[in-house]
């Protein structure tokens, strides 16, 4: 293998510009792979942990109410139209057991129990609906960081006071200390003092979201002692589906996962994943065609030393091997360039690009692209490696 080795090296050395240009071009090819990975890795983690910064990975609540029909006798037949029954809110049974099920489920991190229901505010004349959250805000802050979005105030709900989001605080004109009226449906009714404004930068849940202690949010619903919904995270959130199936079957509940209630967004996040890959495939495959070219061009135009070689004893296998180091070399070599230059890029976009989101590289990706390239560089000079292995000594020598 040292000999392969040795004329491989010299081969290379010979055909410097040529070496050299393959090896930019190799080099030019992983630094995309790498920099486009890891720019849609980090742009879908950004995506991603900015949906999930305002919704828990799961939401287990009661299952939906559905017409009984008594069964018919033998050879009679009913004829029914009815409408769907109309879903009331309702509390999940014995949801404190619930609750401490799943938190023994292994992948399950946080679990909160929420009492929610629709409500109006009023000040003046103003009048908004709004959604009501009660909350266990020490429970609750394990889903959904409020504190970390609050612009003014601090994220304090207890009996009496209450957090609301900054457009519902601008359209009725309201700041810190101030009061609010909440109304229900039912003429159940209650003034709160607010005690923080945030800012989650979804504009619907920033207008109609209003946080209330658990007890006082179950009192104005008319839900005593209730829960309508049981917030969790997970420890994979790409597993959360997984887990919301499990659930399902363990506590006859309607367990969504955050995959399920954003369809849309996970369409996107897979069609980014097809494109990235769509584009490393093509990159490498032109890596592959460039190393095969510029291998094919040297055994042409070394078709003479080739020939002295196998006169002088050179095994068919031999100059097969001498080919293919070349291409692993060049795979090699360009591949652990192009993954500096792929980490500069990355560096330059966090420092000089648009500061909307940093990426980082996952550990793997470098050696990933360098194996993928010196791959690429072997199985593109198999075919100009046999074609030097099948030179016929005496033709070589003579003819060229």
């Amino acid at each position: 293998m040292w000999i392969e080795l040795t004329i491989a090296l010299k081969f290379l050395r010979q055909g410097f510009a040529q070496t050299l240009l393959i090896l930019v071009g190799i080099g030019v090819g992983v630094a995309v792979i790498v920099f486009i990975v890891t720019l849609v890795s980090g742009l879908q983690e950004n995506i991603v942990s900015r949906t999930l910064g305002t919704q828990a990975h799961i939401k287990v609540e009661p299952q939906q109410e559905v017409n009984l029909v008594a069964p018919t006798a033998d050879g009679e037949v009913r004829l029914v139209r009815q409408d769907e029954r109309a879903q009331r809110l309702r509390s999940i049974n014995n949801w404190q057991q619930v609750l401490q099920s799943l938190e023994n489920v292994p992948t399950v991190t946080a679990a909160s129990p929420v009492v929610s229901g629709p409500a109006f505010a009023r000040r003046g004349q103003a009048l908004k609906s709004i959604l009501v959250i009660g909350i266990d805000p020490e429970r609750y802050e394990k889903i959904i960081s409020i504190s970390d979005n609050i612009i003014a105030g601090e994220f304090k709900v207890s009996a009496g006071n209450t957090v609301i989001g900054s457009a519902l605080a601008n359209d009725l004109g309201v700041r810190i200390g101030g009061k609010l009226r909440l109304e229900t449906g039912d003429n159940q009714a209650a003034v709160l003092t607010i005690t923080g404004i945030f800012e989650l930068g979804v504009r619907e849940l920033d207008s109609r979201y209003v946080y209330l202690d658990l007890k006082q949010a179950q009192a104005l619903l008319g839900l005593f002692g209730g829960a309508t919904v049981i917030d969790l995270t997970v420890n994979d959130i790409f597993a959360a589906s997984v887990v919301a199936d499990r659930i399902d079957r363990l506590t006859a509940l309607k367990a969504e996962s955050w995959m399920q209630t954003n369809s849309e967004l996970m369409n996107a996040l897979k069609s980014q994943s097809l494109s990235s890959n769509l584009i490393s495939f093509f990159v490498a495959l032109s890596v592959a065609l460039g190393i095969a070219s510029v291998l094919a061009i040297s055994v042409t135009q070394r078709t003479r030393e080739i020939g002295i070689l196998r006169a002088m004893g050179a095994r068919r296998a031999q100059m097969l091997r001498v080919f293919l180091i070349q291409g692993a070399l060049l795979g090699l070599s360009g591949s652990f360039a192009g993954a500096g230059v792929g980490w500069v890029m990355v560096w330059v976009f966090n420092e000089y690009g648009p500061g909307l989101f940093d990426i980082h590289p996952s550990v793997t990706i470098v050696p990933v692209a360098v194996t993928v390239a010196t791959i690429a560089g072997v199985l593109a000079a198999i075919a100009p490696a046999w074609r030097a292995s099948r030179l016929d000594p005496v033709a070589a020598i003579r003819y060229v």
